[in-house]
């Protein structure tokens, strides 16, 4: 093992210590406060490792680190003997399914402590001395408040949800299965092209992403809202809870997207050609340059 991997080991081991010593410490709170509490004390360890080796991306993996182990937590703190076996299992087993895949996509793509997201890198450019204030509040603690809210769901589905499977949950398991295989595929199809040494300023537009700009985030996107549909199934009355998936769809959406594109545009010549005829990101037929 590198010493770079043993490095973020420690970091994640002593980041989810902290968080389960919180959530002993507030036991006796509602299982949504004990979960939101922990999280939070848990990212402000975290961002104290990226602080300490001056690089942001220690966070990188968090967000696909903690929804499992959030879901695992309310499944095992609830008293209501009602809740359905087989939502559970399904709910539970896409979760993970989704978290080992995103956190070994990351590993994959992760080259050591001096990698560091370009986005962060750009951030670090543009607010000089005041970077570590933003990354903590942008990179570290909003992105935490945003997934925890995404899991908000999982506690109806898994925890009060007293509803019987139906057609709604199977729906649920078949959005999320197919959101995580097109999140897998494009990212595979992504890694595979960038070892194959393309062109400098050259654009992958074949497999998914011949039907879609951005069907990794589309993946993403989609796997929340299946979350969402599992919730609503469980517990009709949890309905708000989808405000978790609403608020990660409108970040993609007008800053993930934004972010991404603008580089895009810059860098590679046939960007605006793929654009011209490619879906921004819900997956479609491409079409011709002409209209």
């Amino acid at each position: 093992m590198k010493a770079a991997d043993r490095t973020i080991l420690v970091a994640y081991a002593v980041t989810l210590t902290a968080a389960f010593s919180v959530a002993a410490l507030c036991a006796a709170e509602h299982p949504i406060k004990v979960a939101f509490v922990a999280d939070v004390a848990a990212t402000c360890v975290i961002f104290a490792f990226s602080y300490a080796w001056r690089n942001s991306s220690f966070y990188d993996a968090y967000w696909s680190v903690v929804p499992p182990i959030i879901a695992v937590y309310w499944l095992l703190a609830s008293d209501v003997p009602d809740v359905d076996p087989l939502r559970c299992v399904l709910l539970i087993g896409l979760v993970a399914a989704w978290a080992v895949r995103l956190t070994y996509n990351w590993h994959r793509g992760w080259s050591g402590l001096d990698h560091e997201d370009w986005r962060y890198r750009d951030m670090r450019d543009k607010t000089g001395r005041v970077y570590w204030l933003v990354s903590f509040a942008g990179i570290h603690m909003a992105p935490t408040l945003l997934v925890f809210l995404g899991c908000l769901p999982l506690y109806p589905a898994l925890a009060v949800g007293t509803r019987p499977f139906g057609l709604l949950d199977g729906f649920a398991t078949c959005w999320m299965a197919a959101a995580i295989w097109l999140e897998a595929r494009a990212d595979r199809e992504l890694m595979d092209y960038r070892m194959s040494a393309p062109l400098p300023g050259s654009t992958l537009t074949t497999g998914v992403w011949r039907f879609s700009r951005h069907p990794n985030y589309f993946g993403e996107i989609a796997f929340w809202w299946g979350i969402a549909f599992f919730g609503i199934a469980a517990a009709p009355e949890w309905w708000w809870s989808a405000i978790g998936a609403v608020s990660i769809t409108l970040m993609f959406w007008f800053i993930s997207l934004k972010l991404i594109e603008d580089r895009m545009s810059a860098s590679r010549s046939d960007y605006a050609a793929y654009v011209a005829t490619t879906s921004r990101i819900i997956p479609w037929r491409p079409k011709t340059p002409d209209g």
